[in-house]
């Protein structure tokens, strides 16, 4: 089933993003298989027939609730003003507001792991991570240009390795936040372990690109 339109009257869109916010800690919570669509249903103040209704199935008001999540991220790392600072501060703001993203929302790091089994396990349809991070493949290769052009970083940098690696790099906090703290030793999760896993993961990051050594 395709996913419903966002084009919709404001009653109908209102009680979509209700379920939208419902799925998401539901499914946070709880995972794909442990969600029950009552469950979600009565999170949003809705009938269970009314979600069938929208989204077909569990699976579809799951995968909807993965592209709504992911093009607003995707929105603010894009849109994120960064073009008329240095190289270096432009690249730190951008993995600050990545990693921020999960700070905003303590449901993301759950959510974006159980993202990964499903699409792992299942045939992934066209969504908002596929169409729109070309676009921020872009904005993150503008900046390394510029960075090796005014020599702040060092030559050859492959932008699509290094914007994957970054990304498992900032989310893994959260996403495997069991393994990190115990091998960091602190809650990755926690007030001070966010603040800690954020600034060594950017410095980590320029670290490896700089020109000159950056201080960790």
């Amino acid at each position: 089933m395709s996913k419903p339109s966002t084009r919709a009257e404001p009653g109908k869109r209102n009680t979509m993003n209700r379920l939208l916010a419902a799925g998401r800690q539901i499914f946070a919570l709880k995972g794909l298989a442990g969600a029950r669509v009552e469950d979600i249903a009565r999170e949003a103040k809705v009938t269970k027939q009314l979600v069938y209704h929208y989204y077909g199935s569990k699976e579809v008001l799951f995968s909807t609730v993965l592209d709504d999540a992911s093009q607003q991220i995707m929105q603010e790392l894009i849109t994120l003003d960064i073009d008329d600072l240095p190289p270096e501060e432009a690249l730190r703001s951008l993995l600050h507001c990545c990693f921020d993203q999960y700070m905003k929302d303590p449901h993301l790091g759950a959510l974006a792991l159980e993202g990964i089994r499903f699409h792992n396990a299942s045939e992934t349809r066209s969504n908002s991570f596929t169409s729109e991070s070309p676009a921020l493949v872009v904005k993150f290769s503008a900046v390394l240009k510029r960075g090796m052009e005014t020599g702040v970083f060092r030559q050859g940098i492959d932008a699509r390795l290094l914007l994957a690696s970054s990304a498992l790099l900032m989310s893994g906090g959260f996403t495997n936040h069991y393994t990190m703290s115990v091998l960091v030793g602190f809650d990755t999760t926690s007030e001070d372990g966010m603040r800690i896993w954020r600034e060594h993961s950017v410095n980590l990051i320029l670290a490896s690109i700089m020109q000159q050594p950056v201080r960790l």
